[in-house]
């Protein structure tokens, strides 16, 4: 059995560029920083997925969980501000998977169509996980096929898949194929992404397994920390 959660944390130069409401909440970044660091500390997964991960947010984390390891990609395109200065020591923006416990990385890649987005792999108790943060757009189809590569390798090896997939369950599902299953969340769940613009869904984060089982998955509220909250859930072997 192997506890996970996925958490969007939102990189602060991503907030300013949309103008999200976070900003309002927390416009001074080191605070916010600070707070998403202090409920990371406190969780029980084993492994914990994050996604829009700053260089300042990165090495809060490296400070204060130094009982995890911490496993990065940083990807190739450093996110650029809109307007006015950027507030951040490191703007860089990583893909992140901390791991209480033994782990051994396996891949790191930034996708070809979007070097902003990408996925992250490491195995954990013979269970390869894969962080991911994956486009909103038609690049989707191409990099939902490359992840379900990613998590087939090799044959028979069981897979999750974690992450911001930015769309909603059904066509996830549809995209990565026979094999792989996405967990239902209760109906009554909170959104993943409480203020999904336009028609889009707002349950975009999810936990996909393959040759696993998942259960208990739920949607925990980060209380404005981020535009994103936490799915946590628990993966059978």
């Amino acid at each position: 059995m192997i506890t996970i959660a996925t958490w969007n944390v939102l990189h602060r130069v991503h907030a300013e560029n949309w103008g999200e409401d976070v900003l309002k909440r927390w416009p001074d970044e080191s605070e916010r920083i600070a707070g998403v660091t202090d409920r990371l500390v406190g969780r029980a997964e084993q492994v914990i997925a994050l996604q829009e991960v700053s260089g300042d947010q990165l090495a809060g984390l490296r400070l204060a969980l130094t009982d995890r390891t911490v496993h990065a990609l940083r990807y190739p395109r450093v996110p650029a501000p809109r307007q006015g200065p950027c507030s951040l020591r490191d703007p860089g923006e990583y893909l992140v998977l901390l791991v209480d416990g033994p782990s051994r990385e396996v891949a790191t890649e930034s996708f070809e169509d979007d070097r902003g987005k990408g996925a992250l792999a490491v195995e954990v108790a013979g269970t390869l996980i894969v962080a991911t943060h994956v486009s909103g757009d038609q690049r989707r189809a191409r990099q939902l096929a490359r992840l379900a590569e990613l998590a087939s390798t090799p044959p028979g090896h069981a897979a999750v898949l974690l992450g911001d997939f930015n769309t909603g369950r059904a066509t996830v599902a549809s995209a990565l194929g026979t094999g792989f299953a996405v967990a239902d969340l209760p109906s009554d769940a909170l959104p993943t992404r409480p203020h999904p613009s336009g028609s889009a869904s707002p349950w975009i984060d999810h936990v996909v397994v393959r040759g696993a089982g998942v259960s208990s998955a739920a949607v925990e509220s980060m209380d404005g920390l981020s535009d994103h909250n936490l799915v946590r859930a628990t993966i059978t072997v």
